[in-house]
């Protein structure tokens, strides 16, 4: 589906330490393929993972998950990006595989899109270990509603809850927008990606066990970090 939420990959400053944080965590298992690793839980794929660029760690940027959506038409989609206040980190085009570009958002929070056919679609809604959720934490939703609905074409409202809904062109419930004060997000501004459980518990011990760290727990799922203490991910049961 176009201008959706439909796959993920974490930056890391080291593969060797991240790697076996998420196959003990998640039972999946990553295979590398011109310095890009995918995961796989059992046949099927998952994920992805590769080095933060250099440029990347003289920033000190940190290690992140990141959110892909989907387009149409990438030139397109940038330039309305750049006119609505985005910034376009990167932007490329593979032989073989399609284009793809890193944007910020007008606050800040890093997404990339990607034009093809060539990268799987990985959310599920209720398969365990798997991508199954998307939601973008900002400090100030309001700065950003008008550019998401712009290049995406999407429809942001707000619940009884104060979680903002984004609903895709068909009218179909895909990603929350949450307003997250600094004080307890921290300074940056981002997406998040949820992974599917089959227990919370089970799997709070095995991330504990393997260095990550848990920074919230909500009514029916939890936040964490890896085992680098920065990457955030969520878990929920499926």
């Amino acid at each position: 589906m176009l201008n959706n939420p439909f796959f993920a990959d974490i930056s890391t400053y080291s593969p060797k330490k991240t790697i076996p944080f998420y196959e003990r965590s998640f039972r999946w298992k990553y295979y590398k393929a011109n310095n890009y690793f995918t995961a796989f839980l059992g046949n099927t794929e998952v994920s992805g993972l590769y080095e933060t660029p250099e440029k990347f760690k003289q920033m000190r940027m940190p290690h992140f998950w990141m959110t892909y959506i989907k387009v149409a038409n990438l030139d397109v989609t940038i330039d309305k990006a750049k006119q609505l206040g985005g910034i376009i980190e990167l932007s490329y085009e593979m032989n073989g595989f399609g284009k793809v570009a890193l944007i910020r958002d007008p606050q800040g929070a890093g997404f990339t899109i990607y034009e093809g056919d060539k990268l799987k679609n990985t959310r599920t809604k209720n398969i365990k270990n798997t991508l199954i959720w998307n939601e973008l934490h900002v400090s100030d939703v309001k700065k950003i509603i008008p550019f998401y609905q712009e290049i995406f074409n999407w429809q942001i409202v707000q619940n009884q809850n104060e979680i903002y809904e984004v609903l895709n062109n068909e009218g179909e419930y895909i990603a929350d927008i949450m307003e997250i004060q600094n004080q307890y997000k921290g300074k940056y501004e981002y997406w998040v990606c949820m992974f599917g459980v089959e227990n919370l518990a089970t799997s709070k011990k095995l991330i504990l066990e393997n260095g990550g760290s848990l920074i919230n727990q909500e009514n029916n799922r939890m936040l964490f970090t890896d085992n680098s203490n920065e990457a955030f991910f969520y878990i929920k049961e499926v």
